[in-house]
């Protein structure tokens, strides 16, 4: 790596608003607002509205959409006739 191109990576704590979690990572984030850790040490913190422990894809409430319900919908509305004749 070339040196003084790259910024300061520094420990930094992000808070989840939605699943009131906190997790300390390595960021070159800056922010003026601190918390204090489990370990006694003071760090940035940046709240972030949505994570891993908050998104539905990892915490496995996503929801199915009935896609099937959708395309017999539009063949009852259109009929398969329309897609015949391209």
């Amino acid at each position: 790596m070339k040196a003084r191109i790259h910024p300061a990576s520094r420990p930094v704590v992000f808070r989840d608003r939605a699943a009131d979690t906190a997790f300390l990572t390595r960021s070159t984030a800056d922010s003026s607002r601190t918390i204090e850790w489990e370990d006694g040490n003071t760090y940035p913190l940046i709240d972030v509205e949505i994570s891993s422990a908050s998104h539905p894809f990892y915490t496995g409430r996503a929801r199915v959409l009935d896609s099937a319900g959708r395309v017999e919908r539009f063949e009852r509305r259109y009929g398969r006739t329309a897609a015949a004749r391209g």
